[in-house]
């Protein structure tokens, strides 16, 4: 076995490299970014193979040995570097998948072709689609690991890369994927590069997601689309049934109305409420970033409480009836819903899945039928992180920002996160570099330069201090 390298002895030259090879890295990520990956959509198959073919060759090319596995849906990457001399072993995950690019006349260019842009406030960022969620943010890991391979020809740790090609598509193949993969797969702790950092300047480890719940409405009345001249009154417009569900799912507060929805959600104690006021949220920048003033949600709580300590119900679309151009007079015989839950701790998908039915069903009036589908979900993860590999990620976040790294929540939802612990016994340690403002799932998707530059330096910074853990990882 190679003996470890010396702790931080060497890591001078790898972050020498980094600064050497910042337009390589780029290229690099350009060529990634061009591939329109996008899972959801199955016209772009083709396009997540090769997605996955290019990551997979990324991985062999820098001396990991790397594959493209078959799933019944797009493929997975795997690829596995050993021979560091530590007892510690990490896994690395990310996504190489990226939301639709809808609306497309919202991009100023296209959202395949990669640019270089300068942004008033943060100056130099790359635009395109998977800028930041998750491809910018996958190859900040990968430029790390390529460097320390050209300057010692070996890692601090043993890495495993997990790379899938389903995250923005709820990861249908991904059960049976960690059924068959699983033993091979287990390592001390997963990285996750797909969380943000508490703002431009400062570093965030992410100790909480929250978990999520989904489902797709179809209420039906009439057997067809109908004339509303000759039908209109006396006939049930579906479009106007699921509006009125849907503005019953809260109340004046803000609160959810479903049945339970509530039951077992904990109200963060004061001390978790201090810390979170010392980070100083500004919530005038965070919604007007978006063209938002006011906070909405429920009364009485805070933006940060809000997000991470409140589950939500959201529409996510509604569509039903004509929406073509110019005026067709028509009553639709169906209208469907896209509906999301944000959960926290002690909320289970199906629990609150079960109160959406009751809710439905004690409303839904006569004539009016509902079927539901693409139905899902994850329970909320929270981590320790007082733990050796927590209290390494911060040393080298610090060492690299010059700020400590804040403990934050996240009001998204990774399911791999909770598979990893609850199907192979793993936590996470959820460092990433995006921004609130980086416009994800939106268009113009944007990912600092700096955010790149920094991250992939983070973490060469976080393999040197996991190298120099003993392998005690509970003290």
């Amino acid at each position: 076995m190679s003996e470890p390298l010396t702790s931080h002895a060497e890591l001078s030259r790898v972050l020498d490299h980094l600064a050497a090879g910042r337009q390589g890295a780029l290229d690099r990520l350009f060529q990634l970014l061009a591939i329109p990956s996008v899972s959801t959509d199955p016209a772009y198959h083709a396009a997540c193979v090769d997605a996955a073919e290019w990551c997979a060759n990324s991985l062999r090319e820098i001396g990991f040995q790397a594959r493209v596995e078959k799933t019944r849906g797009k493929p997975m990457v795997v690829g596995h570097w050993h021979g560091s001399g530590s007892p510690l072993r990490v896994l690395f995950y990310g996504h190489y998948d990226v939301q639709p690019p809808d609306p497309l006349a919202e991009w100023t260019a296209p959202p395949f072709a990669p640019r270089l842009a300068q942004d008033p406030h943060v100056g130099e960022v790359i635009v395109a689609r998977g800028a930041s969620d998750d491809k910018g943010q996958v190859m900040t890991f990968l430029e790390a690991c390529r460097s320390w391979l050209a300057v010692h020809g070996r890692l601090p740790v043993d890495v495993t890369v997990l790379l899938e090609g389903e995250e923005e598509s709820g990861s249908p193949s991904l059960p049976s994927f960690l059924g068959n993969y699983g033993e091979e797969l287990k390592a001390d702790i997963c990285l996750v590069c797909d969380t943000g950092q508490l703002d431009a300047d400062a570093p965030a480890i992410t100790a909480f997601l929250r978990g999520l719940a989904f489902s797709e409405i179809t209420v039906t009345g009439p057997s067809r689309d109908l004339h509303s001249g000759i039908y209109g009154g006396p006939a049930r417009n579906p479009i106007r049934v699921l509006a009125e569900l849907l503005a019953d799912m809260h109340d004046a507060s803000g609160r959810v109305t479903l049945p339970g929805f509530y039951e077992g959600v904990v109200t963060p104690h004061l001390v978790q409420l201090a810390q979170w006021r010392a980070l100083k949220f500004d919530v005038a920048d965070f919604l007007g970033a978006v063209g938002l003033s006011t906070p909405a949600g429920e009364e009485g709580m805070s933006v940060i409480e809000q997000l991470w300590s409140r589950p939500t119900a959201e529409i996510n679309g509604i569509f039903g009836g004509y929406t073509g151009p110019g005026t067709k007079t028509v009553i639709p015989s169906h209208a469907t819903a896209k509906l999301s839950f944000r959960l926290v701790p002690n909320q289970q998908p199906a629990q609150i899945l079960d109160g959406l039915y009751r809710f439905i069903a004690e409303r839904l009036p006569a004539d009016c039928t509902v079927t539901y589908a693409g139905e899902g979900g994850s329970p909320a993860v929270g981590f320790d992180t007082s733990t050796p590999i927590f209290q390494a990620a911060a040393n080298a976040l610090e060492q690299e920002w010059g700020k400590q790294a804040a403990l934050i929540g996240c009001g998204a939802s990774i399911p791999i996160v909770e598979s990893f612990r609850s199907r192979l016994g793993m936590d996470s340690l959820l460092v990433g570099f995006a921004l609130d403002d980086d416009r994800i799932h939106a268009p113009n998707e944007k990912y600092n330069v700096k955010s790149f530059t920094k991250g992939a330096r983070s973490w060469a910074r976080l393999l040197d201090e996991l190298g120099a853990i003993d392998g005690n990882l509970k003290a």
